[in-house]
């Protein structure tokens, strides 16, 4: 919640951040109303999904990193490795368990976009291009009262969801030997 609304007042016609900095750099003449445009409504939402995920990753991939042995460092620069080779046959190699937990981590979470985010910066103006299964439950449940449309409409999201999971979850596994179960 705090995030969108921080996003509102950034993308405001009226005193909002990137208007204010596109007209002191030129780049636009007249204020542009971003948060209601259907065209930008796609980019704001992965834009402020990657602001919003980064210092979680951040933490996750730096701790990560903080448990490589430093004697395999220390002789990959004895063997005269730089830093780019260190890199690569050190710190990724170790980074991958983690990287392939987040990615089926993540595709556990593909079906369910984040209905708070996409719900609170729904407007009339972008609906066509920011309604999510989740929104859509919303509306056809809450609002418009069809209870058992709704609730086929979620189990259905669901079940792709667990089948995207269970695929991903077993890709992995043959690829790395990193999975859940």
């Amino acid at each position: 919640m705090i995030l969108c609304g921080m996003l509102r007042i950034f993308l405001s016609p009226y005193g909002g951040l990137i208007n204010i900095l596109g007209e002191a750099f030129g780049l636009i003449k007249t204020p542009v109303n971003l948060i209601d445009s259907a065209s930008a409504f796609r980019t704001i939402y992965i834009a402020s999904s990657i602001w919003q995920d980064a210092g979680w990753g951040t933490i996750i991939y730096i701790s990560t990193l903080s448990s490589v042995d430093a004697s395999l460092h220390e002789a990959a620069k004895v063997d005269g490795a730089n830093a780019l080779q260190r890199i690569i046959h050190i710190d990724i190699p170790e980074l991958i368990p983690v990287i392939v937990i987040q990615l089926i981590m993540s595709f556990g979470n593909l079906m369910n976009v984040g209905f708070e985010k996409a719900y609170l910066l729904q407007t009339s103006l972008n609906k066509e291009t920011s309604e999510i299964i989740a929104t859509y439950v919303y509306e056809q449940g809450m609002l418009k009262a069809m209870y058992s449309f709704s609730t086929a409409v979620s189990l259905f999201n669901t079940v792709v969801n667990i089948i995207l999971l269970v695929v991903v979850n077993k890709i992995c596994k043959k690829l790395s030997d990193v999975s859940f179960v």
